[in-house]
This record gives structure tokens, C-alpha cells and sequence, in this order.
């Protein structure tokens, strides 16, 4: 039988726990994590891990103070996925920089490039 809403549970889940993560990551006091954006989370189907894809406003992803500030920050993060999501385990976390992110800015950028090389 087909899945009458169009788009899997997981998919569900993966909005959820990235909602609930970025939440968290507005309530921590941490410099490190100032200018982190969650962009995306995906889930695997046993519910047992997590990617937690990010950027940064700078660019600078994968600075050692931003990857301590989230490796200090997982626990939390992991524990209000816990309190507020309603699936049967609580997944663990792993950040990781959201290289898709800076793959379509540095195309948009090469794009306005050639744009205004072309009205040159």
C-alpha cells in the first residue's frame, strides 16, 4: 500500500529533529555556535543515527571552534530531540558541514559572474 501522504515518515522526521535542533541552537550561550544554521537533517530508517548538516554565516564550517562549540552542543541537542520528538529512539547526532549549501553558492556566484561578464 502506498504511502497516502506523498512523502515517507523519515522525511517527517528529518523537518522535525532539524526544527528542534535549530530551536535548541538559538537558546545556547556559546560563541562558537553564533552564526551556525541547521539546513538539514537526515535520519536513517532504524532511527538510531542522525546527520546534522550546517553552515555558518562566515564560511568558516569547519573551524575547530565551531566543531568544538558543536561537539559540546550535541548532548543538549540530543536530549531535546529526545523531550519533544515522539519517535520510539532518540537518535545519535553527528554534525557535519553542508557542502551542497556552499556547492550552489559558489554556482550562483559563478553564474553573476559570467552575467556581468557578458554585459561587458
Amino acid at each position: 500500500m502506498g504511502n497516502r501522504r506523498g512523502y515517507e515518515r523519515t522525511d517527517r522526521v528529518n523537518e522535525l529533529l532539524r526544527e528542534i535542533i535549530a530551536e535548541q541552537l538559538t537558546k545556547e550561550d556559546d560563541d562558537g555556535l553564533a552564526f551556525v544554521t541547521i539546513t538539514a537533517v537526515d535520519v536513517d530508517r532504524e532511527f538510531e543515527r542522525a546527520r546534522v548538516y550546517y553552515t555558518t554565516v562566515d564560511g568558516e564550517d569547519e573551524s575547530p571552534d565551531v566543531v568544538s562549540a558543536l561537539e559540546r552542543f550535541r548532548s543538549k541537542a540530543r536530549r531535546a530531540v529526545g523531550q519533544q520528538a515522539r519517535i520510539r529512539k532518540t537518535p545519535d547526532l553527528e554534525f557535519l558541514p553542508d557542502d551542497v549549501q556552499r556547492g550552489a553558492e559558489r554556482i550562483e556566484t559563478i553564474l553573476k559572474q559570467l552575467h556581468t561578464d557578458d554585459r561587458d
